[in-house]
């Protein structure tokens, strides 16, 4: 076995191992669990970093079973876009688990949680290295439990056990369209094997209406995993987990999973047109309404979970007007700024006691590395140059324009609505990180003096700012390969264009190519920001004592409560299906369970009538009848006898 293959297994399975092993030790064995969870991680992330720095491309695996003519196979796929990813993954999982040292000191369950962030991250890891879409189905369910398993963690918190079943169940409604679309693509192509099923739908061995059929439907589970609309409304109040958490889900596992798959089966994604519609428009709608959502939330955690669910939709977007590369680009510096954003949340609330903003103020002084990495982390998000979030979401924006033309993959209408809503999302980005920024650190202080946290808390901050500031940069560093076709980046349609027939929608495509940003877009961009940070400077300025978001009127509970989307679910689907529930119980317990119930009654009420016609009898005539019958009896016996 090659080093990079044994590198490629080692990923998911040296964090899984520990995992498994963690939940065998004593909850209270704290030096233990943090032990095993940081060393795993740390392994990992090493593994990942060699794969990354020496390797191209590494495919490896055995076959598992062999069904009536499809093939299951468990191994590894690993190129660069893996790699990187994996990276990604490693350096949050890591830090949060240093973190949550720390944060969790009181926790007498921080056993049991740390092994669950081991499977967390083996579980992403998986996903991100599977060859086969059976295996990468195995780590998209487990992250599923581990996510019900630590959102609900803290037991004391009311809110946490409804929060963690709610993710549980509205991302369980998309994995029924993923399953189903898994099992359309690997029994259409005999195997479910990724290469081979991207080959089979490129050569034609897959229709083009199966594989319609099948991206459409994996939309499903890629709506509920990466919370786009309407599947989004679970990651807002998944904020009820603990706040290293909050950073794993948002950062590097679970909401990234979602995007990641569409990257990793992107050749199928472009053959179809009306998939990259259906794409084009849930991230449309998504980045809005998230942005929206975010600029009226009181709760710190939950103005940046709803940031999340905006910047998937930009990931969404890109992938929709045809530039897999953008997306991934921003899933990176998106790791690097949230898992940050988060993290300095969990700063400011374990030293105020509270998640309300309206409970904050002034905490600058008291908090300087937490206020100057939140500063950078906010920058990054806003799209402030030249951190990390510029480059990656002006990159979105640029593909969006050039699909503007109708020439990509997607129509000229998904490329105008992205572009559109993507610009107006940044004003609105600005405004809201504007408003945080100022409530949580500037005016008068409204809560407990702030104070700097334990070191291992601190240090994961100022190690994070590095990347959400520089790793932007990235965008400038000439390919190293002479297509230039994705800069460090070799995962594109262009891979498998030799295989797409002249009929197939997208064989026309043209490589990718470098993504130039546009100066016109990058110039309106860049307005847009100063736009928004104005305006919520000049709302705070006026009292600021006062939340900048009254300025919002009545508008402002409609976007607090994420547009009443809950109530709207429990309207439209939780009510009926109760209601629908509930009669189906009645009905099974009134007539059907009735009528079992009847025949039982039925025939002891008969058999209580035949008793009372028997014991009618007289017992006089009962005494002759038994006398004439002994009588009968013995002349019988006394007769054979003679």
């Amino acid at each position: 076995m090659m080093l990079t293959t044994a590198l490629a297994i080692l990923l998911p399975a040296v964090p899984g191992a520990a995992g498994l092993a963690g939940l065998l030790v004593r909850p209270g064995a704290r030096r233990a669990a943090a032990a095993l969870g940081i060393t795993a991680t740390a392994v990992a992330l090493a593994a990942a970093t060699v794969l990354l720095a020496t390797t191209r491309r590494v495919a490896a695996g055995t076959t598992l079973a062999d069904l009536v003519g499809v093939t299951v196979r468990v191994g590894v796929s690993v190129d660069p876009v893996a790699s990187s990813v994996a990276v990604a993954v490693g350096v949050v999982a890591l830090l949060v688990q240093v973190y949550s040292v720390a944060y969790l000191r009181g926790d007498d369950r921080y056993g049991p949680y740390a092994a669950q962030v081991s499977l967390f991250t083996a579980a992403m890891l998986d996903v991100v290295v599977a060859g086969d879409l059976v295996q990468l189905l195995v780590g998209w369910e487990v992250m599923g439990i581990c996510s019900y398993l630590l959102i609900g963690h803290d037991r004391s918190l009311a809110t946490a056990p409804a929060a963690a079943v709610k993710a549980f169940l509205v991302t369980r409604v998309g994995d029924v369209g993923f399953w189903i679309g898994v099992i359309l693509l690997g029994t259409g192509a005999g195997s479910f094997r990724i290469d081979d099923v991207i080959t089979a739908a490129a050569t034609g061995e897959l229709s083009h209406a199966r594989v319609t059929a099948a991206v459409l439907l994996l939309l499903a589970g890629v709506a509920g995993k990466s919370a786009q609309f309407p599947l989004h409304s679970w990651l807002p109040d998944a904020m009820a987990g603990p706040t290293p958490i909050s950073a794993l889900i948002h950062a590097a596992t679970m909401v990234a999973a979602g995007i990641y798959v569409v990257t990793r089966l992107y050749p199928l994604f472009v053959t179809s047109r009306p998939a990259l519609v259906v794409l084009g428009l849930m991230a449309a709608v998504t980045m809005l309404l998230g942005a929206l959502a975010a600029t009226a939330a009181d709760d710190i955690k939950r103005v940046l979970a709803w940031s999340t669910v905006s910047q998937l939709a930009y990931m969404a977007g890109a992938l929709a007007v045809g530039s897999d590369r953008a997306a991934i680009f921003h899933l990176l510096t998106h790791a690097a700024f949230k898992a940050l954003l988060f993290l300095a949340a969990g700063s400011v609330i374990h030293a105020v006691g509270s998640n309300l903003m309206s409970r904050m103020g002034g905490l600058r002084r008291g908090m300087p590395v937490t206020f100057v990495t939140m500063t950078i982390g906010l920058a990054a998000l806003a799209g402030v140059p030249p951190f990390a979030g510029f480059w990656s979401k002006d990159s979105i924006l640029s593909a969006a324009q050039q699909a503007t033309n109708g020439l990509g993959a997607a129509p000229a209408l998904v490329g105008w609505l992205v572009l559109v809503c993507g610009l107006a999302t940044v004003a609105i980005t600005a405004w809201y990180v504007t408003r945080l920024w100022l409530r949580t650190f500037f005016g008068a202080r409204r809560g407990p003096a702030g104070h700097e946290p334990a070191r291992s808390m601190w240090i994961p901050l100022v190690l994070l700012s590095i990347p959400a500031t520089l790793l932007g940069l990235i965008e400038l560093v000439p390919s190293r390969t002479p297509r230039a076709d994705f800069g460090w980046f070799a995962y594109t349609p262009r891979k498998y264009a030799e295989y797409l027939p002249s009929g197939v929608p997208g064989s026309h495509l043209l490589p990718i190519g470098r993504q130039d940003l546009d100066p016109v877009t990058m110039t309106i961009g860049l307005v847009l920001v100063a736009l928004g940070v104005v305006a919520a400077i000049l709302a705070w300025r006026r009292d600021t004592a006062a939340d900048p978001a009254r300025v919002l009127g009545r508008a402002a509970p409609l976007l607090r409560a994420g547009f009443r989307f809950d109530d709207a679910q429990r309207a439209l689907v939780v009510r009926p299906v109760r209601a629908l529930a509930t009669t189906v119980w009645l009905g099974d317990a009134r007539v059907v369970d009735g009528a079992v119930r009847g025949v039982g009654s039925g025939a002891l009420r008969l058999g209580r009538r035949l008793a009372r016609l028997h014991t009618g009898l007289p017992r006089s005539l009962a005494a002759v009848l038994a006398g004439a019958v002994l009588l009968a009896l013995v002349a019988v016996l006394v007769g054979g006898v003679r």
